[in-house]
């Protein structure tokens, strides 16, 4: 959509640490265009949250410039403000807010489901252990790398990789040692 036809421009709204989405719940409420960029993880332990923010303690509203100031967003729960340069709430371009949105799109859809299970041979595509043989370990939660256990001099080796460095490997008869 343009600015100028519709009026409306994005601010960055700063909030208080592991409240954005209840901000963002509430301003979506109070009919407040609102965006949350965030990212789906499987965390280690399962209660802890499977959503993170993209940017922690930040969102975006869509306001025109003279709701903007307003103490309706300066004073929300959990909210320090928007975002300001002296007295003026700084606006953020439609199309950096775009390039967001396919950044994001980009991240989830490269997204892979756990493809290896704890004890499959694996072998290592990476530039540093190319062509060596592993285990694969475990997927490391809220990041794209895995631990396997790199099969080196007859001692399994914990290593971290990034988890595009692991394809699978070879199951030789009597299984890797």
């Amino acid at each position: 959509m343009d600015v100028q036809s519709t009026g409306l421009t994005w601010y960055a709204l700063h909030s208080h640490p592991h409240k954005e989405a209840f901000l963002f719940s509430e301003l979506t409420a109070r009919g407040i265009e609102v965006y949350y960029p965030c990212l789906r993880v499987k965390p280690v332990n399962p209660r802890s949250r499977s959503v993170r923010p993209f940017f922690p303690g930040y969102l975006f509203v869509r306001l025109t410039p003279d709701r903007a100031g307003e103490s309706e967003i300066r004073w929300m729960p959990h909210a320090h403000g928007l975002v300001t340069f002296g007295d003026q709430a700084a606006p953020v371009p439609d199309a950096l807010i775009e390039r967001v949105r396919r950044q994001i799109d980009s991240v989830q859809s490269q997204a892979q489901p756990d493809s290896f299970k704890p004890g499959d041979a694996v072998t290592l595509t990476g530039e540093l252990f190319r062509g060596y043989e592993a285990v694969f370990d475990t997927a490391i939660a809220g990041t794209e790398r895995v631990r396997v256990l790199l099969l080196l001099l007859n001692n399994r080796l914990p290593v971290e990789v990034d988890r595009s460095q692991v394809a699978p490997g070879i199951r030789r008869a009597g299984g890797t040692r």
